[in-house]
């Protein structure tokens, strides 16, 4: 493939914010319309119960991938300024200990997961009914998340490369795959969730050989460098790691902020209206990753403009660059939620039939739960922002807000006061109550 022609040094903003937008953006829709695939698939071969088991598991998945991010997002900065600053061997250092320390962490979590099941399911809210169909789905999965590691931290990498297409088809590629996959093995093999869970986790392998190719044998000025064993190496290793997840905590803490929306809501849900109403839910958790990806990819694309920048000190390309993120973020945002308010029959019936009970429950949610895609969007391309300029404190704080602090009370409270529409509302609040807070602070600092 054809390198892009990507200059962070003198290159138009504008055009370079695009370069990298694109790409991202076009890959990141087709993971999501993928992932969204895989639950179509799943609803139809394997019914409400299955979406609803693989909903239970998706908090792990997100766990997973918050550790990918947090490492992705701090590694991808660090080696932004670094290069800003012509330090090229540290930029690749930096690479190849995120890269390898992140694959360890995965490799040792998946072992726990696949050594207590049961346990697992459990913890994570499973009914009984839907215990086999979680286990089947969670353990064939685990084995991909060490493939996924490599997968989406060396997106980050790639794209600092210059090379935002070949990001995009690490994406593209596997997605398409695994709805091909995904059909074979719940159709034809008849294989149920695990059919699914195991077309997922080739993917994710494939994913993963892909972007070490690039690092190893493609790459411009990032390609993996093998780093001493001495003690004093492996000591450098783990201060320049936490370093990176002290950058990237913030996204960690967002993917656990998706894990706990969906965990907390799985338990309101299966309080109030049973396993209907859990995979009612499950159909709207399928979609709320599209939301996040979507916002994220934004963020993702202004972050190593906005790092480099920031190494060197060009304080008006920053500002330039945040325009742009927060005016695409917001274009976005309501596009995206018009749909979700206009459609939601359409995007239900994908999954389930429109006169089961998740079916029922869905349609009717729908609405209530679009009123937050806006601020949702606005509040992840934000928290981006702050972590490319290293404000570590004040990214950490607002997802703390809006995954902790707001979205428990609103999934405890507006039940109680609204009834099931109170419990669609729930993220919508706790989104919205966050942007106020970003809006008083931002325009209180500036006052000061």
């Amino acid at each position: 493939m054809k390198r892009d022609a990507i200059d962070f040094e003198s290159g138009d903003i504008g055009r370079l914010f695009r370069q990298m937008l694109v790409p991202t953006l076009l890959g990141t829709l087709a993971t999501s319309a993928m992932t969204v695939i895989d639950g179509v698939i799943v609803g139809q071969g394997v019914g409400e119960v299955g979406v609803a088991a693989v909903n239970i598991v998706v908090p792990i998945y997100l766990i997973m991938s918050g550790i990918a991010l947090m490492v992705g997002v701090g590694c991808s900065v660090v080696s932004s300024i670094h290069l800003s600053q012509g330090k090229l061997k540290v930029a690749r250092l930096n690479v190849t200990q995120a890269l390898v320390v992140s694959a360890l962490v995965a490799a040792f979590i998946g072992a726990l997961i696949v050594a207590f099941p049961v346990q697992t399911a459990r913890l994570l809210g499973s009914s009984p009914t839907l215990l086999p169909h979680v286990i089947d789905y969670m353990v064939w999965l685990i084995p991909g998340f060490v493939f996924e590691m490599f997968s989406m931290i060396g997106l980050f990498v790639i794209r600092l490369d210059g090379a935002p297409r070949y990001a995009m088809w690490c994406s593209v590629i596997p997605a398409v795959l695994n709805a091909i996959l995904d059909w074979v093995c719940v159709f034809p093999l008849d294989m149920g969730v695990k059919g699914a869970s195991v077309a997922t986790s080739i993917c994710m392998v494939i994913g993963g050989v892909m972007a070490l190719v690039y690092l190893l044998f493609r790459a411009d000025k990032l390609h993996l460098q093998l780093p001493k064993l001495s003690v004093k190496s492996l000591r450098l290793t783990l201060r320049n790691i936490g370093y990176q997840c002290r950058i990237g905590l913030s996204s960690l803490m967002g993917e656990l902020s998706l894990a706990i929306l969906i965990f907390v809501g799985n338990l309101v849900f299966m309080h109030y209206l049973g396993d209907s109403g859990v995979g009612a839910f499950g159909i709207s958790c399928y979609y709320t990753p599209f939301f996040f990806s979507v916002g994220n990819s934004i963020a993702q694309s202004a972050q190593p403009i906005i790092s480099y920048n920031y190494g060197a000190e060009r304080w008006d390309n920053v500002r330039r660059v945040r325009r742009l993120l927060l005016a695409t973020s917001l274009a976005v945002g309501v596009v995206v939620a018009m749909i979700f308010t206009l459609l939601p029959e359409p995007l239900v019936t994908l999954f389930v039939d429109a006169d089961s009970g998740a079916g029922r429950i869905a349609i009717e949610g729908f609405p209530y739960f679009a009123a937050g895609i806006i601020f949702f969007i606005l509040n992840v391309a934000i928290i981006g922002y702050y972590q490319s300029i290293e404000r570590i404190g004040r990214a950490m704080t607002f997802v703390a807000l809006r995954g902790l602090v707001f979205i428990i009370p609103a999934f405890l409270l507006l039940p109680q006061l609204w009834g099931v529409p109170g419990i669609w509302l729930a993220m919508p609040a706790a989104e919205l109550a966050t942007l106020l807070v970003i809006v008083v602070a931002t325009r209180f600092e500036r006052v000061r």
